[in-house]
């Protein structure tokens, strides 16, 4: 089971990095997951994770002191809200419709009030 946990682990390590290249494919939920498949998987992936660039500029603020900074925040509550109304506009459905705000409400109490900011 370990070895599934690290190669999840290197798939969303793979989809994260390509994620800072592409603004559409959103970057740190997957580097998130690949910080928890590590951890499952192997602490020596897990140690090697959490000491990359990329560990610390886009995650280690987050794990360590659940905040981000302000413009993480805007660059992914845009893209994500952008995506999230897509399907809004698409489906002809009260459900779809009400379920999507509902979720929007949530992601932006998280994001804002849950999350702290830093600059």
């Amino acid at each position: 089971m370990k070895t599934v946990y690290v190669g999840l682990g290197l798939l969303f390590l793979g989809l994260g990095v390509i994620g800072i290249m592409l603004p559409l494919l959103p970057t740190v939920p997957f580097l998130l997951l690949a910080s928890i498949c590590f951890a499952k998987g192997s602490r020596r992936f897990y140690a090697w994770f959490t000491s990359t660039a990329i560990y610390r500029n886009h995650l280690q603020d987050l794990e360590e002191n659940w905040s981000m900074p302000l413009k993480s925040k805007i660059g992914i509550l845009t893209i994500s809200t952008l995506m999230m109304s897509l399907p809004f506009f698409i489906v002809d459905n009260r459900l779809v419709h009400l379920f999507l705000l509902i979720l929007l409400a949530v992601k932006y109490y998280v994001f804002l009030v849950k999350i702290k900011t830093t600059k």
